[in-house]
């Protein structure tokens, strides 16, 4: 009997997970303002009041893609340089393994990365809510802010060998990730995310690493 009860749930959120889908790599592919809601229903198989029950408007949509998005990629960098911090109780070791690691995901991806769901919100942010650009800009910031966290841990350990601001080597590896997306996309180079985060990590080991005895 709660077997039956449950599956109806299951069912909605399994519509709802597909709904999301759809519309972020529809998003991904063309941009935010050529993305009708129309496609997205034809593509998922449901009528217009299914997608409605799911969400009231357009903007609805957008602001749950951006929580499904940011929670994906806060899931993904608690796994990578989770598991650098296992392998390693130095913390500029842990850093270099984790990007080590996060290439090596990127480089697995078949036909490159996707796409930045933020950074395609941040182009046509005039078509969205306030709260939706508060979104996409507190995600940023709660990115950048892990990465600062992490380098203050090995500053302590082994001071920079040149003066820099760390806040600025903390929101590097964001814009590297975002401009190697768009440049693989553009020259149709997949593996260029890949070689361009091993070129931060050896920026990161020249930067921390103590002067040669």
């Amino acid at each position: 009997m709660s077997a039956v009860l449950e599956t109806p749930k299951g069912k909605g959120e399994a519509t709802r997970e597909r709904i999301l889908e759809i519309a972020e790599a529809a998003v991904l592919a063309k941009g935010f303002g050529a993305t009708s809601i129309e496609e997205v229903i034809a593509e998922a198989g449901l009528t217009k009041s299914g997608f409605f029950y799911h969400f009231k408007d357009k903007n609805a949509l957008a602001r749950e893609m951006v929580r499904r998005y940011v929670a994906t990629n806060d899931r993904l960098f608690d796994e990578i340089f989770g598991r650098g911090q296992q392998l390693s109780d130095d913390p500029l070791q842990a850093f270099l393994i984790s990007l080590k690691l996060l290439a090596e995901t990127m480089a697995d991806l078949p036909n490159g990365h996707p796409g930045c769901l933020i950074a395609s919100i941040c182009y046509q942010e005039r078509l969205f809510d306030r709260e939706i650009r508060d979104l996409t800009a507190q995600s940023v910031r709660d990115w950048n802010a892990r990465f600062r966290a992490i380098l203050d841990g090995i500053a302590a350990v082994y001071p920079p060998r040149e003066p820099v601001d760390l806040d600025d080597v903390a929101d590097m590896l964001s814009c590297i990730v975002d401009g190697a997306i768009i440049m693989s996309k553009t020259l149709n180079d997949p593996g260029r995310l890949e070689r361009q985060i091993m070129i931060f990590r050896s920026c990161i080991k020249l930067m921390f690493a103590p002067p040669a005895s």
